[in-house]
């Protein structure tokens, strides 16, 4: 399906992941390079605009990183980024510059683009979020199936096999994502949608939609 691949869902020219994302056509496909390309980057960063802090962590020097805050490599964080009080990284994150990574908020194996924000108790784990894609406070993605087999994406036209166990949300540019929703396993939300607080998400969000409940997506008008 088009509006599932790359180009349909982000903005390439906001983040430094665009090699690697325009390598593939389905976001997911580069979920299990991302911390090969960390690696590949990070030793071509500036000194002058990066410090390498421990093993293989580069850290924009205008970020603001709180000493509470734990991060394994490889790991960027970009300029102007703020990384607050007990944020949990645990390597192969890629986060763009002017993002927020909240208090008590865990990262694995995500690229967040510039201004994403993961601001309050949220969960990130093998996923892609979009220029200015917003999570609101306590919601999550949910990367592995409760029977712990392979993740499909679920489309209209049918579903997509992944080859992947661990795989949570693929969330376009400017998607809001409001308080306490779980994104499970193989979601994929296109650009400028909004979900609704509370909710369970599975499958495919159209763009441009406001999605109320399984079922009930309306168009924004």
């Amino acid at each position: 399906m088009k509006e599932l691949e790359v180009k349909e869902l982000y903005t390439l020219s906001e983040t430094l992941a665009a090699p690697l994302l325009s390598s593939v056509t389905y976001p997911w496909e580069a979920l299990s390079k991302i911390g090969a390309f960390i690696l590949e980057l990070g030793e071509t960063l500036s000194e002058e605009e990066y410090e390498k802090r421990g093993e293989n962590i580069w850290i924009a020097r205008s970020a603001r990183v709180a000493p509470t805050a734990s991060i394994t490599g490889p790991c960027i964080i970009g300029k102007d980024t703020e990384v607050r009080h007990c944020a949990f990284i645990r390597g192969n994150a890629l986060v763009g510059d002017g993002a927020v990574v909240g208090n008590s908020t865990e990262l694995k194996n995500v690229i967040l683009f510039n201004k994403v924000q993961v601001p309050h108790y949220n969960y990130v784990g093998d996923s892609i979020l979009g220029y200015k894609a917003h999570m609101g406070a306590g919601s999550i993605t949910s990367n592995v199936k409760s029977d712990k087999l392979l993740v499909k994406v679920h489309t209209p036209e049918g579903d997509i096999e992944t080859g992947i166990k661990k795989f949570g949300a693929m969330i376009g540019d400017e998607v809001e994502v409001g308080c306490g929703s779980v994104l499970n396993p193989g979601t994929v939300v296109g650009r400028n949608t909004n979900i609704y607080p509370l909710s369970s998400v599975r499958g495919v969000v159209p763009a441009d939609s406001i999605y109320k409940k399984q079922g009930e997506v309306a168009e924004k008008r």
